[in-house]
């Protein structure tokens, strides 16, 4: 597991271990984790650590790869050990492949592991391997073993020192070997506190693979997933020669043959329990209609396989280095010897010709497409932007408005919708964009899509206080905080601002001073904040 721990908690639990180091008695700090930090603190640690990924232009913001992610995410979750935690999941544009979990129930993944899995239930099984790591606590566990280790080793380091200066005689500090006897024993109590972390470690480990593969197997998934994608890195790790990197997940997370084994063993047992649950008599649910009583194995809702296709594909256009590249990419996919181009690959196609400027290219390919799988949301919406992309403005209008009546709660729908209403920057458009989001709006407080789109939609229309709000928003949740608090001052300067509207201003203002004061603190200013932005 790697895990991600935000500058101000890095120098919090570094002045905190160096505070304790000066205590004659170790503290007694508990046997409960959740006494280490204060949970609303965690998360809001947590959510810096998104905010400050966005500001990087690390994240990957598209609401269809948002939904898919979060709706397997939140399924896992709800069959985790502690479904009332909060979770945040978010993907990453890097192709290396990786997972991790930090504070708050935030879990990132890198789009490169989507792209080497080959199903649904390989990505879910590291997802519930990480969520794992989020309700055994391990980042917070792994703070309170080394604030416990910490004094120990420095005594004993200590220790070792003055002894080794007593046989070198003492006098004489600078003596070569006396000095050579200190670094050896520093060198040595380093390597015995590195040595506790990666046991500990591997015992996180272990623990959220045993976990993690009853979660998936709960949440309706192929138990067999996690072990599948653990064979896949070691595969991977074998060929391993000259110039091929090894997978990053392998250095944050260790495959060997006895943790395959054991998975394997693991899905198996749940495999067979399973099928003796589907093979006694079903009850029938107490809460839930005869027609949306839960079915599958082990009483799970059916998996959406279909998906995943379709996702994988979206994210290699998204994880390219730009559309040119992913076009070339999908060309030498079509060339490969012996491998069939699948649909879900002609979609990726079409949408990297989109991006790179080929609407009219995208839309034939998306036209064929349509005829073999109709009502397909992935690709109706791909349509509906492509003609918007090739000025066809009527029909995009109609084909988005048709996805807006049949899909009215989906978020990708109504926020592709209104950045293209957007793009045409009229007041009306403004007013209609503003209309779409409407229903967003309650439940959109961190989505910086949703901001920035609303920002735009209400500046068109007129609204200049609801868009320089909105505006705010979108910075603050993109890791600029000092830029927000700024954008609100100014807001507040108006004239026109009605009770209402200065004390919304003025409450957001009171919330995200802390938060720049806080890296005002760590020396972190408003030029560095604006850095690499995209």
């Amino acid at each position: 597991m790697r895990i991600l721990v935000p500058a101000a908690l890095t120098l919090a639990l570094a002045l905190a271990c160096g505070a304790r180091a000066q205590d004659s008695v170790l503290p007694d700090i508990g046997s409960s984790a959740a006494e280490v930090i204060d949970p609303g603190l965690e998360a809001r640690y947590g959510a810096y650590v998104l905010y400050e990924l966005r500001r990087m232009g690390l994240v990957i913001e598209d609401p269809l790869v948002q939904d898919w992610l979060q709706g397997m995410g939140f399924r896992l979750a709800a069959a985790s050990d502690a479904p009332r935690h909060g979770y945040t999941f978010f993907m990453l544009r890097e192709r290396n492949i990786n997972a991790f979990a930090t504070l708050g129930g935030y879990v990132g993944m890198n789009a490169g592991l989507v792209l080497t899995a080959e199903n649904e239930a390989e990505v879910a099984g590291v997802m519930a391997h990480e969520v794992a790591h989020v309700t055994q606590r391990h980042v917070l566990r792994a703070y309170e073993r080394a604030q416990k280790d910490q004094l120990p080793i420095m005594l004993a380091m200590i220790g070792a020192i003055a002894a080794s200066q007593a046989v070198g005689g003492g006098s004489n500090p600078s003596d070569s070997s006396s000095a050579n006897a200190s670094m050896a024993a520093v060198a040595g109590a380093m390597a015995l506190m590195q040595q506790r972390q990666i046991d500990y470690t591997r015992s996180n480990e272990s623990e959220a693979d045993r976990i993690g593969i009853q979660t998936l197997a709960r949440a309706g998934y192929d138990p067999n997933g996690m072990a599948d994608f653990f064979e896949r890195m070691q595969r991977a790790s074998r060929g391993n020669s000259g110039g091929y990197q090894v997978p990053e997940y392998l250095r944050t997370h260790p495959v060997t043959t006895t943790r395959i084994s054991e998975t394997r063993q693991r899905a198996q047992r749940l495999a067979e329990a399973q099928a003796a649950t589907v093979a006694a008599p079903a009850r029938p649910s107490l809460l839930l209609p005869g027609e949306l009583s839960l079915a599958g194995a082990g009483g799970a809702l059916p998996v959406r396989e279909d998906a995943f296709a379709w996702a994988r594909e979206r994210l290699r256009v998204l994880s390219a280095a730009s559309p040119r590249d992913a076009v070339l990419e999908y060309e030498a996919l079509g060339r490969a010897p012996g491998r069939e181009v699948s649909d879900a690959q002609l979609y990726g196609l079409a949408l990297a010709r989109m991006l790179a400027g080929q609407p009219r290219e995208a839309e034939a390919g998306l036209d064929g497409l349509l005829a073999r799988h109709p009502g397909n949301l992935w690709l109706e919406l791909a349509h509906a932007e492509a003609a918007e992309l090739s000025r066809q403005t009527a029909v995009a209008t109609r084909r988005f408005e048709s996805l807006v009546q049949r899909h009215p709660d989906n978020r990708a729908v109504r926020l592709s919708y209104a950045d293209a209403l957007g793009e045409r920057a009229t007041a009306e458009a403004g007013r209609r964009a503003q209309e779409v989001l409407r229903p967003l709006l309650a439940d959109s407080a961190e989505d910086p899509l949703f901001q920035r789109s609303f920002a735009r939609a209400s500046q068109l229309a007129g609204d200049e206080i609801r868009a320089g709000e909105a505006h705010a928003e979108a910075a603050f949740l993109n890791g600029r905080a000092v830029d927000a608090l700024n954008q609100l001052d100014r807001l507040k300067q108006r004239d026109d601002l009605n009770y209402y509207q200065r004390a919304r201003i003025e409450a957001r203002m009171a919330a995200i001073t802390p938060v720049v004061l806080e890296m005002r603190r760590q020396g972190i200013t408003g030029d560095r904040q604006r850095q690499d932005t995209r």
